[in-house]
């Protein structure tokens, strides 16, 4: 029964200290774990929670004073203790409080086996290891690792409040980036609630994207889902109901009273995708750029997802930088010229970096945006010398307005991309009856329009598919991935397949269950499995086919991004081979006049169109006018006034990129930070760990295939652990599997499956009693092994974590009292554990009466190590954040992007840490006697 004014303890979560009942509300509770900020609410019949109740000789401490209880009362369902003269209400207790009950249990008899033990504190030790890594949040996201994405997360990830512009090119992986932030600030405490909001074409893709790849399960909220939370509270505001929300901007548009809503919910981050198509001018602003910029305005993170600056235009992309910092972009007029100076030093800087001599007015531009630093000048002299060409480009980069607010990557300058190699194959031209053409023209003219399936497709007699069997004969050992519009026309395909080849074909549309398109894609994905995967648009929407080369267009999106979209699902970074675009097309359709404009016009095919969406706005609508008329003289016209315009744009982009905004990411402290994290991405020791996890749960592994495993929980033996409610599941310790196959949960620590089971270990009293018998001991002797945590109780948005983790302190006491430091249980003794049966509790008076002493010395000696452990944090978090507080002071010297807020959030953080870490507590999780077999017949 709960009470206002009881202390708790989250047995998931004992590092937050002591937490107190502020309301109890029905089957709800709401406990409040004031040390580190938090508030929790739970269900009251399942709430983790253990009553911290002390008993006599056990020490409490609070408002100051401290001593060893020697009574406890209940008054008005509360405990009161007293001891040494003095009293303490159970709300007056400090929230830092050691409260185990491993010696009870000890003393009582009641043990568990020496591999329950190891289990404990091996999960102790590695769950330490992995929360203090740059990657903890990560390590279990489906992601490639790959540099500049890396780079880009984990400068980002690592500031308080990011307040970013994502604006690499196309197929670079903007919502990757973003998906990587999101996920560390969330992991490390610093944001809990993040709101996305979309164009409504995007919400499932971002939906299925950050849960895939980063186990981040978001709500989408539309009208629907707000009206039904509504009904059981008029009051409430459903935006509330959920940390991690998905809207698009429909929901606002349609019903003001959402948008209201929205910004009185409070974020901590926001992140907002296609953020160009934001209209502003300095005469006015569009209703969603009036939203996000409301938004943007009381919410501390931010993360824009643009097309390139580029192609922004320079009012465009001002719109972009002035949402996340209006105070640094005030004026158009001055942003304009600044970043005319900008362009200058990007080209001294890429002399700089050819080697080539300066100009003199080049040399007078560095000096004046150098200053009298000695050291520069000393470069100056001889800018030609490649240490000192060195050094004035990274200054010129510190002095980089925007390189610390946007990040912005060129497939050119990333590389990695495979070679692509349109095929057409035309059909013969007499194939293209009347009948034939009137089928393709309407289906061109459905395809433009997006309607709504109405209408069936039948192919059986479709001579494409002729051309398509042949092909898929011709290539007997390759995979095909064929995208097309719509699901009726996947199932019409099927059906034609199905009588004309004994090749294997999986499906994957929006009619099937996201269950069902896991299993068809892994089925494609096997060696063995399906040949041919016939996907709706859908198909194209974030999803990754690398492992085949060969894409079929059965029909062509009018929109290039669209079309860009479709390549991408084969044509990523790490693919092995050059990838095949094949189009078989009738002679002079619309289809086949698209796909000249594409090929001719564009380039399309073969490279990724920076300039698309301007080519679409100015041709598009005449294009498909020519190829529905099939006016094969019209198409050749906008054709070439299409690549006339191309290579204008292209030319225009070249000269207006900045390049020192592409080499700004290199420069940040965080910058490797990833990379580092993730060089020992496998560790065939944690993949065991994990197994014996689970088999104490009654999960079985059994390995499938060569890096797939199968978690088959038939002997569960609680239902608290999460992830196995549709029974077996497969897994994957591999990322190159996991890329490869996205029904397979990549597992590493920080995985919630993993995790859930980690939880429950440690929450649990599971192992953290035993009692063994060592044959290598000396004779009549006795050992305590005892197992404290040391943990920093502080505000979760500090991420003390990273620092000082939840960290296992082993020590081991004889009965003398006398310190064992390099004690370890022998082998045999372990393996023989197992097999022998001990009835400890026969044995509890001699417990009761050597524990006690024992465990108080390990204490005291514990302590020393925490002490030990919590300068080593201090120092550690003292070094780093001095410098990285030295060096944004340095920049905001000469880059007025370092904003003052940014300076005070770290100057904040680090004095809040370098006053929690010493605060850190001991608390005893486990504990073991060992004794020689010969010291048992003594008692």
């Amino acid at each position: 029964m709960f009470v206002p004014g009881q202390r708790w303890i989250s047995s998931a979560e004992p590092e937050l200290g002591l937490g107190t009942i502020l309301r109890v509300e029905g089957r709800s509770v709401q406990v409040l774990f004031a040390k580190a900020g938090i508030l929790r609410p739970y269900a009251a019949d399942s709430a983790p929670l253990i009553r911290a109740e002390f008993r006599a000789g056990q020490r409490v401490a609070g408002k100051g004073i401290a001593f060893l209880v020697e009574r406890v009362e209940i008054k008005d369902d509360l405990l009161i203790y007293s001891g040494e003269g003095r009293e303490l209400h159970e709300g007056q207790l400090d929230d830092e409080q050691s409260v185990s009950q491993a010696d009870d249990r000890l003393v009582g008899g009641r043990v568990d086996t020496t591999a329950q033990f190891e289990l404990r504190l091996e999960t102790l030790q590695r769950r330490a290891e992995a929360r203090r890594a740059a990657n903890w949040g990560l390590g279990s996201s489906r992601i490639g690792l790959i540099p500049h994405q890396l780079r880009v997360a984990g400068i980002a990830a690592a500031r308080r409040s990011p307040r970013i512009l994502l604006a690499d090119e196309v197929g670079l992986g903007k919502t990757i980036e973003a998906g990587m932030i999101m996920a560390r600030q969330l992991a490390t405490g610093r944001a809990s609630r993040v709101l996305v909001l979309l164009p409504d074409p995007l919400v499932y893709q971002w939906f299925i994207e950050l849960r895939r790849r980063f186990n981040l399960n978001f709500a989408i909220f539309d009208e629907e889902r707000c009206e039904a939370l509504e009904l059981a509270d008029e009051a409430v505001n459903p935006f509330e109901d959920d940390q991690l929300v998905i809207t698009d901007f429909s929901v606002l548009e349609q019903h003001p009273r959402r948008a209201e809503q929205l910004k009185a919910a409070g974020w901590d981050l926001l992140v907002v995708d296609e953020a160009h198509h934001l209209a502003w001018t300095p005469e006015q602003a569009s209703p969603r750029y009036q939203w996000v910029e409301q938004l943007a305005q009381q919410t501390p993170g931010v993360i824009l997802l643009t097309a390139t600056p580029e192609q922004l235009g320079r009012a465009g992309h001002f719109a972009r930088l002035r949402l996340l910092d209006p105070d640094r972009y005030p004026d158009l007029a001055r942003y304009e010229a600044e970043a005319d100076g900008y362009l200058a030093l990007s080209a001294i800087a890429d002399a700089l970096s050819a080697g080539q001599a300066l100009s003199d007015a080049q040399q007078a531009e560095l000096l004046a945006q150098l200053g009298a630093d000695a050291e520069l000048q000393t470069a100056l002299a001889d800018p030609l010398k490649p240490a000192h060409a060195h050094a004035l480009i990274a200054a010129l980069i510190d002095r980089h307005g925007t390189g610390r607010a946007m990040f912005r990557h060129r497939r050119q300058s990333v590389g990695g991309f495979p070679e692509r190699r349109p095929e057409f194959q035309l059909l013969d031209a007499g194939v293209l009856d009347a009948e034939l053409n009137q089928q393709l023209l309407q289906e061109f003219q459905a395809d433009l329009q997006a309607h709504p399936e109405d209408e069936d497709y039948d192919y059986s007699h479709d001579p494409r598919l002729e051309a398509l069997v042949a092909l898929l004969e011709a290539h007997p050992q390759d995979k095909f991935l064929l995208i097309c519009r719509t699901q009726a026309k996947v199932l019409a395909l099927e059906d034609a397949l199905r009588t004309r080849s004994g090749v294997g074909v999986a499906r994957f549309h929006e009619g099937l269950s996201m269950v069902q398109r896991d299993r068809n894609a892994a089925f494609f994905a096997q060696p063995d499995g399906a040949r041919l995967l016939l996907c709706s648009e859908i198909g194209s929407e974030g999803r990754n086919f690398q492992f085949a080369h060969r894409l079929v267009m059965w029909d062509l999106p009018l929109d290039p991004d669209l079309l860009e979209q479709r390549i991408g699902r084969l044509d990523r970074i790490g693919q092995q081979h050059s990838i095949s675009l094949h189009l078989i097309l009738a002679p002079e359709s619309p289809q086949h006049l698209l796909a000249q404009w594409y090929d001719q016009g564009m380039n399309a095919f073969r490279h990724s169109p920076a300039d698309g969406r301007q080519l679409l706005a100015e041709f598009g609508e005449e294009v498909a006018g020519a190829a529905l008329a099939q006016d094969p003289d019209r198409i050749a016209v906008l054709i070439k006034d299409t690549h006339a315009m191309h290579q204008v744009l292209l030319d225009q982009l070249q000269a207006g990129r900045d390049h020192l905004l592409e080499l700004a990411a290199n420069r940040d402290l965080h910058a490797d930070d990833l990379q580092r994290a993730f060089q020992h991405d496998f560790d065939p020791a944690q993949e065991g760990f994990v197994q014996r996890l689970f088999e104490q749960f009654g999960v079985h592994p059994e390995e499938l295939s060569a890096g797939i495993w199968l978690l088959d929980p038939q002997y569960l033996s609680t239902d608290a652990l999460p992830g196995f409610e549709e029974g077996p599941l497969s897994v994957t310790f591999d990322r190159k599997t996991a890329l490869s196959r996205d029904d397979l949960p990549l597992l590493r620590l920080d995985h919630p499956l993993v995790g859930g089971a980690i939880e429950l270990t440690l929450a649990g009293e599971l192992g953290n009693a035993a009692f063994l018998v060592d044959d290598m001991l000396p004779a009549r002797s006795a050992l305590l092994q005892a197992v404290f945590v040391i943990e920093c109780v502080a505000d979760q948005r500090l991420d003390a974590d990273r620092y000082l983790p939840p960290t296992p302190v082993v020590v081991t006491v004889d009965t003398r009292l006398a310190e064992r430091e390099d004690f370890a249980p022998s082998p045999v003794a372990v393996r023989k554990a197992a097999d022998r049966t001990i009835e400890v509790p026969r044995y509890r008076k001699f417990l009761a009466k050597l524990v006690p002493p024992m465990l108080e010395r390990a204490e005291t000696l514990a302590g020393t190590r925490a002490d030990a452990l919590k300068s080593a944090a201090l120092e550690l978090a003292t070094t780093e954040l001095d410098a990285e507080l030295q060096r944004l002071l340095a920049l905001r010297q000469v880059n007025p992007s370092v904003s003052e807020r940014e300076i005070g959030e770290l100057a904040d953080e680090r004095t809040q840490l370098l006053d929690a870490l010493p605060q850190a507590r001991l608390r005893l999780d486990a504990i073991r006697f060992v004794t020689s077999p010969d010291f048992l017949s003594l008692r």
